[in-house]
């Protein structure tokens, strides 16, 4: 045990409190670290001099919480290691009320939770923090949606950092890598329908010329395009990459687009069943880049919701198709392929069927809401996302998902925080999370990120049908989108791209 750990019960004990006056206390399980307490610490940090972390011991979470957590000496190690933090009680005897009385403190900061919906659980504590005249702030942290890590380490030390971090989640979780590899080679092909918004991304590299002498306008010379399938037909494609027996349904425009997905979801094994709809052209977006900087995006495309004739034709489909499936993947870009009709006859094959259902809705320039998919079997909203549902800009992001997976009531959620990697949450009855685990991003200097969460959705939906754990699924996740964003433009990415790269890190082959 660390120096940086103490018990309650010592302290206590022995009448003498070591931490030095002005210490600014932080109170919570931390079952698992992720970039949420990280910012809750780095925030409480400005409030006093010396940081002290205070966990509730094994013998105060609630019932349904010991079982899976933690031991409180393992969570308390995993707080002490980080550089920021000064001292680690852990609560193995009385409240926190008892250890506010041991020190001389500065401040109490808590999650904005304790403000309201958990204030009972503190309420004793904080009276005795203004008693002493100290005072309380409730404070997560700021909400960041991007990282500014390479301000302070190297490309190569950050990736190295990321690396220990992933293999720190495996031993956590007690998954392997190698042995996930192996457990997927050995799966059934799993028979996946994949219904969403097809989008076809032009990617035009550039030759920058200046300015304009006749207008602030940067001149460019294009040099060469390229097209990409996008939207819900790459999840498709990297459905069918890593094994899945694919279909695809989806509608377009009667335009050369639509004709270009259907052939190059062809080429990759995608069974593909496109509806045409007159009144709206293929979605279509082009991105001028100069090297792998990309300038503007330009869209073509029409976001009214299908006619009632096609809406049908599409659920007859998937009606038609119900009884042979393993599951049913929906990504929803918010153009108007995915209605409210359309998700409510998925959940019904599911329910009849015993489908598993995996959804992904993407509003990074649409208006979207995440909790429109009820019941899923897994969801996986960006934490913009998941504020923007709730309604909820504040509060920790513990929290957040905790009241994200109530509202959905979905049994499983990835929690997508950028840069930062992401987020596995279990879910169970009771609202109490089952397991929790941060997953970093591999990757360091990405090329380009677009197509991120769609390798990472068609990943863990193919692994979880499979009948891999979330960790094990998680962790074949943060390999496949780390690959994802090496490269221009989307590229399936299958099982051998995936061997390799674990090779190329950890000399890991997947195989027996």
């Amino acid at each position: 045990m660390t120096a940086k750990v103490l018990f309650l019960s010592e302290l206590i004990s022995k009448g003498v409190c070591e931490i030095s006056p002005g210490a600014v206390l932080c109170f919570g399980h931390f079952n698992a670290i992720h970039p949420g307490h990280i910012r809750y610490f780095h925030t409480a940090r400005q409030y006093g001099t010396t940081l002290v972390v205070v966990i509730e011991g094994d013998s105060q979470l609630p019932e349904t919480e010991r079982a899976t957590a933690f031991a409180e000496t393992e969570r308390a190690e995993a707080v002490a290691a980080l550089d920021m933090i000064d001292y680690v009680v852990i609560l193995d005897t009385g409240s926190l009320e008892d250890f506010v009385r041991q020190v001389d403190i500065a401040a109490l900061v808590l999650g904005k939770e304790f403000e309201s919906t958990r204030a009972s659980k503190v309420s004793s504590a904080v009276v005795e923090v203004r008693a002493q005249g100290a005072e309380v702030f409730y404070d997560a942290g700021e909400t960041h949606y991007a990282s500014a890590a390479l301000f302070h380490s190297s490309a190569s030390e950050l990736e190295m950092e990321r690396w220990r971090t992933f293999r720190a989640a495996q031993k956590v979780q007690r998954v392997s890598l190698s042995e996930t590899l192996l457990e997927f080679s050995k799966c059934v092909t799993p028979r996946i329908l994949v219904v969403g918004d097809t989008i076809v991304d032009r990617y035009v590299a550039c030759d920058p010329v200046g300015m304009s002498n006749e207008a602030p306008v940067v001149v460019v010379k294009e040099l060469e395009n390229q097209d990409f399938v996008g939207g819900a037909g790459i999840v498709a494609a990297h459905v069918a990459a890593l094994g899945g027996e694919c279909t695809y349904v989806s509608v377009t425009g009667r335009d050369k687009p639509s004709e270009f997905v259907a052939n190059t979801l062809g080429k990759f094994g995608v069974d593909v069943d496109l509806l045409e709809d007159d009144s709206r052209p293929t979605t279509f977006k082009i991105r001028y880049l100069v090297e792998n900087q990309k300038l503007f995006r330009v869209s073509r495309l029409k976001e009214h919701s299908l006619p009632p004739r096609i809406e049908n034709q599409v659920i007859q489909k998937i009606r038609n198709m119900g009884p042979q499936l393993d599951a049913i993947l929906v990504s929803d870009f918010v153009y108007g392929v995915v209605t409210s009709r359309i998700v409510e006859e998925i959940l019904d094959i599911s329910r009849k069927y015993d489908v598993l259902v995996f959804g992904d809705l993407q509003c990074s320039s649409q208006v979207g809401n995440i909790s429109k998919f009820q019941n899923f079997h897994l969801i996986c909203p960006t934490e913009r996302e998941a504020r923007i549902a709730l309604s909820n800009h504040d509060d920790g992001i513990e929290y957040v998902a905790n009241l994200l997976m109530g509202k959905t009531k979905c049994a499983n959620m990835i929690l997508k925080l950028g840069a930062e990697g992401f987020i596995a949450y279990a879910g169970k009855d009771g609202g109490e999370f089952l397991q929790r685990q941060h997953f970093p991003a591999l990757t360091v200097n990405p090329v380009d990120v677009a197509g991120a969460g769609d390798a990472l959705l068609a990943t863990m939906a193919v692994s979880l049908t499979q009948g891999l754990s979330l960790m094990q699924a998680s962790t074949l996740a943060c390999c496949v989108s780390a690959i994802a964003v090496q490269t221009v433009g989307n590229h399936p990415v299958g099982l051998n791209k995936v061997k390799q790269f674990a090779y190329e890190q950890d000399g890991i082959t997947g195989s027996g």
